[in-house]
């Protein structure tokens, strides 16, 4: 019950990384290896790399690596995205994305640098600049109708005479 408990007891992860230096909470390498599907999301505070299929949503707070036969099917959100192989979800990514030769993005993509080599492929809106959100923008003032002058006197018709019958 130690490893998953939070007993004051260290857990096997950080007994393992403190037997390799590592601080506690330090971030990581996670890879998805060659013919492993994950169906679920991926959260890490480091790096993940995908070597194989993940059906979810990926988290990294520093780089998601999809190597050349890799796919995600979900959204990524990471501070660095570097693409071989497929996603098919939206890429928000802090820093820069980069596409490689023979990738396939099949969605959005935010960020604020991006890499897109010559046969690559990205179908989806791209999004550049900071990551901030934007602001309200001001609401639109109305319109100002032009009037025509109206004349302070009445204009003066002529009168039309009466008609007469004809056979009289």
């Amino acid at each position: 019950m130690a490893i998953f408990g939070g007993s004051g007891k260290k857990t096997a992860i950080q007994a393992s990384q403190s037997a390799r230096g590592n601080p506690p909470g330090a971030a990581g390498l996670s890879i998805i290896g060659l013919g492993m599907t994950v169906h679920g999301d991926v959260e890490t505070a480091g790096v993940v790399k995908v070597e194989g299929i993940v059906n979810g949503h990926v988290t990294a707070g520093q780089q998601v690596l999809v190597a050349k036969g890799g796919q995600i099917d979900g959204d990524v959100d990471t501070g660095e995205a570097v693409v071989g192989g497929s996603i098919h979800g939206s890429v928000c990514a802090a820093v820069r994305v980069e596409i490689q030769a023979g990738a396939v993005v099949h969605g959005d993509v935010t960020t604020k640098r991006i890499s897109v080599a010559e046969g690559a492929i990205l179908n989806g809106a791209i999004r550049m600049g900071d990551m901030e959100e934007p602001t309200k923008a001001a609401p639109p003032r109305p319109v100002v109708q032009p009037t025509l002058p109206r004349p302070s006197t009445p204009i003066a018709r002529p009168a039309v005479p009466p008609r007469v019958a004809s056979g009289q």
